[in-house]
């Protein structure tokens, strides 16, 4: 499973839980997209969200114990 398809799954479990917005999610993937576009190293989703302050370290937890792999 690469990498995008967990962030995309991840940012979506977290909106459905309510834990940020749609929005918040989009600025999120610009931000990743734009780091990536830079060759910078890549980060993940949940990483950006916590970094802006969007998402806590527990509700990171909460949204990756309710995925399924």
């Amino acid at each position: 499973m690469s990498t995008q398809k967990i962030d995309d799954r991840f940012g979506v479990t977290a909106v459905k839980n309510g834990f940020i917005s749609r929005e918040q999610l989009f600025e999120a993937l610009k931000i990743q997209l734009a780091e990536d576009l830079k060759g910078l190293k890549h980060r993940l989703i949940g990483e950006i969200l916590l970094v802006k302050e969007y998402i806590t370290e527990v509700q990171i937890d909460k949204v990756i114990e309710s995925m399924s792999f």
